[in-house]
């Protein structure tokens, strides 16, 4: 995840850089990772984009009340922060509230991510009543858009509803969007409609070659789209930092966002560009198998929510703690080798301390390789410095805010 809005506060309220963690430190002076648990796979949609093929039916072998509350045990021990609880739809688990709850009392940051349309009075009050940190509801554009992205008329409507309720009663709430090209031109109407309704956070995700939105790459926004939504989004993220508003913004699933930052300061003159560069340096870029877990259903360990066809290992037979830190395997090893062996593109990339390498799953969905360059990057050659041959090019300054890097004439 891409932190917009920490970096529109870095450019406004310049502080140092720090060390990045090195996820080859001892296990010991590490946190645990962020982990997105979902929960159950049964939802009331049928989303085009959906990562997990849930359908409005019950999944064999989704783990227990019981079990759920020992693997808890063993990632607060891990000195795991944070859990966002997920689905399918995880309001369709019957226990949701009992684990939340035990959730918050072991002291984890507890996030609920729903799809909203189930979230009427009695469910915003009780979510309100036991203090979910954040919820996040996903919209996939404007009325007919998400309708049909969601393939429920009404959906929208429902969504917004919840939203509202949640809002009306305190809770944090966050507005989520997949980019692609049949959405795209409702990204304006969605960031107006955040503002107006008083939305805390805006969530952009570029979609990722996993689940049903594999089946659906044909419909991944194309480059040039990708930079104009990414100039809106910084754009509104700015707006909310110069006017103190306190809206937050973030972005996911494509790390190219840290150096189109870096960029969009450029050419807007905002802020230190050396400062800045190294702020986004500290970042890191793509965190899948450090920084970021996921587990699924029925207990299989992923390095994150798109990684759903390969498994490190289940929670039924090895705990949490013991799969996270094993670097056996091959997928494991190469996710936390520091710095990662990517190929291509990314591997002559003058901002690969920035995003590193991007996300792993595209490149293996598209090509078998794990390791191969991110088709998915946005970036010209010209701006990661590689000549049309494959040669990097000479440094040259850029009116005094660090170096630039250009094709050759």
């Amino acid at each position: 995840m891409f932190r917009v809005s920490q970096f529109m506060r870095e450019i406004a309220h310049p502080s140092p850089a720090g060390p990045r963690r090195d996820p080859t430190a001892p296990r010991a002076v590490l946190p645990g990772p962020v982990v997105i648990w979902n929960l159950v796979r049964r939802c009331n949609l049928n989303c085009l984009h959906c990562y997990s093929i849930s359908a409005d039916v019950d999944f064999p072998g989704e783990l227990s009340t019981d079990e759920v509350f020992g693997v808890m045990d063993d990632l607060k021990a891990f000195r795991v922060p944070v859990l966002i609880l997920s689905g399918g739809e995880p309001l369709l688990r019957p226990d949701l509230f009992d684990i939340a709850a035990r959730a918050r009392a072991m002291g984890f940051y507890t996030g609920l991510s729903t799809n909203g349309t189930l979230v009427d009075e009695a469910l915003a009050g009780r979510i309100a009543a036991l203090g979910f940190d954040y919820v996040g509801v996903s919209l996939d554009g404007l009325r007919d858009t998400h309708d049909r992205f969601r393939r429920k008329a009404g959906a929208f409507e429902a969504s917004l509803a919840g939203l509202r309720l949640l809002r009306a009663r305190g809770v944090k709430v966050g507005l989520r969007f997949t980019l692609t090209q049949g959405n795209a031109a409702d990204l304006p109407g969605l960031l107006e409609l955040a503002a107006a309704e008083g939305i805390d956070k805006f969530y952009l995700s570029h979609l990722n070659y996993a689940g049903r939105g594999n089946k659906n790459r044909g419909e991944d926004a194309q480059h040039r789209l990708t930079r104009w939504a990414m100039d809106l989004v910084f754009d509104a993220a700015w707006d909310s930092e110069r006017r103190g508003l306190g809206r937050e913004f973030v972005t996911g699933n494509n790390d190219a966002d840290g150096p189109y930052l870096l960029d969009w300061a450029r050419r807007r003159g905002l802020g230190d560009h050396a400062q800045l560069r190294a702020k986004l340096a500290q970042w890191g870029g793509n965190a899948s198998g450090v920084n970021v877990a996921n587990i699924d259903n029925l207990g299989n360990v992923h390095p994150d929510t798109f990684w759903w066809d390969y498994t490190l290992g289940n929670v039924r037979e090895r705990r949490f703690s013991e799969i996270w830190a094993d670097t056996s395997d091959p997928v494991m090893a190469g996710l936390k080798a520091r710095p990662r062996q990517i190929k291509g593109r990314c591997a002559q990339c003058i901002h690969f301390d920035i995003c590193g390498g991007n996300t792993r799953t595209r490149a293996r969905q598209l090509t078998g390789d794990p390791w191969e360059e991110d088709p998915g990057c946005y970036l010209t050659d010209e701006e990661i410095g590689i000549e049309a041959g494959g040669e990097r090019v000479p440094v040259l300054p850029y009116k005094g805010r660090g170096p630039v890097w250009l094709r050759r004439a």
